[in-house]
């Protein structure tokens, strides 16, 4: 399949299932680790970045196939000091997440979301976006040719902001 073969829109609620299977997806397994249980899901740090869903400013894109199957989606939720996140850098700048299945990925379904996601933060006035990665994940390539820079360490992850221009 080419890029031509996906298409990015806008969530909607029925979408809530697919958005829990990739915030599992997200949590970054070294090759040859076992995947963690779906319980892990159920962890308040892993747990408040969906629980809930629909709050002010929550935004989410789901890229779908040729037959409208999902296969991959991103979200930007805002956080605050009382509760802080993985990636966490103000109550301004939203967290990102984002997953794609892994039969669909390196095929830059994940560029076409994060692309339209930072279009949609910048057009609604966010001035940044930060998020947590492994920095063995070899998504971490992918948010730095979008501009996301280190700005601390959190654990074993990486955390990053991307300052969004204005243009």
């Amino acid at each position: 399949m080419s890029l031509a073969d996906y298409k990015i829109r806008s969530e909607k609620e029925q979408d809530i299932d697919f958005l829990w299977e990739m915030l599992y997806q997200a949590i970054y397994v070294p090759e040859g680790e076992a995947r963690p249980s779906r319980e892990i899901l159920n962890q308040p740090n892993i747990l408040k970045y969906l629980c809930n869903w629909g709050r002010q400013g929550d935004i989410a894109y789901i890229a779908t196939d040729l037959s409208d199957n999902p296969v991959g989606a991103i979200w930007t939720r805002l956080f605050d000091e009382a509760n802080k996140t993985y990636g966490y850098i103000d109550k301004n700048t939203p967290v990102l997440s984002m997953a794609v299945l892994p039969k669909h990925r390196g095929q830059g379904i994940g560029t076409l979301l994060l692309n339209e996601m930072i279009r949609k933060a910048k057009d609604s006035g966010f001035i940044s976006l930060s998020l947590s990665v492994d920095p063995n994940n070899p998504a971490l390539r992918l948010y730095e040719k979008c501009g996301f820079v280190k700005v601390g360490i959190d654990g074993t992850s990486w955390d990053m902001m991307a300052t969004l221009d204005k243009k």
